[in-house]
């Protein structure tokens, strides 16, 4: 299949069968490159791979695990697709909230594994029709959306935001660009369900990562 583009796919998984015959289906498919396999989030970290990938990623990691493990992957600029033996709505709505283009469950056979990873490399997303009642619950407002922690850098633009300062002057105080601002404020609007400017004041105090304004 010459002039097919080729997937680069890396593999987060810390059982060694498992991680194993995901390679191997990964291998067997024309399309797709497997470009690093690790056991852990740090692990996979320190290859230091360029974003732009997608990344098959285990919850229940040693280390940085369940969605922090998601948000540390795709904050590298990757593209996560979930594969856990876990498919409970806390873990669904966790992953897909931390940034997870795609979620199965271990039970998905290789067919429908690589489905996902090429639908997550055209741009869209996958999630297994059996876990798909999940998201649609909660999109009709009746599951609450599973909180994910805010990163380090969430956490100083929010701080920022705060305190009244302006997405301009937030990219001049953490040295990033104006455009990278509001791509962590829609990460963090995304992960908490806080839109507008005021509301995100409010959760900033209620984080314990700004004054209220009266102390300022």
């Amino acid at each position: 299949m010459t002039g097919v583009p080729t997937i680069e796919v890396s593999v987060v998984e810390d059982h060694p069968l498992y991680r194993a015959a995901l390679v191997r289906a990964l291998a067997d498919a024309p399309d797709v490159q497997v470009r690093v396999t690790a056991k852990s989030v740090e692990e996979f970290a320190a290859y230091r791979q360029p974003g732009g990938g997608v990344v098959i990623l285990d919850l229940r990691l040693p280390g940085v695990r369940d969605a922090a493990a998601v948000v540390a992957v795709t904050e590298m600029g990757h593209r996560v697709l979930v594969v856990s033996a876990h498919g409970d709505q806390a873990d669904v709505l966790g992953a897909i909230a931390a940034g997870a283009r795609g979620y199965l469950t271990k039970d998905a056979d290789a067919d429908e594994i690589l489905r996902a990873v090429r639908e997550i490399a055209a741009g869209n997303t996958y999630v297994s029709p059996t876990l798909a009642s999940i998201l649609l619950d909660s999109s009709r407002g009746r599951q609450p959306l599973h909180r994910v922690p805010l990163s380090d850098r969430e956490r100083q633009v929010l701080s920022l935001l705060a305190a009244g300062e302006r997405d301009q002057d937030i990219a001049e105080a953490l040295s990033i660009s104006v455009r990278t601002v509001r791509s962590h404020l829609d990460r963090i609007r995304e992960k908490t369900g806080r839109r507008r400017r005021p509301e995100l004041t409010r959760l900033a105090i209620e984080e314990g990562i700004a004054a209220p304004a009266q102390n300022r």
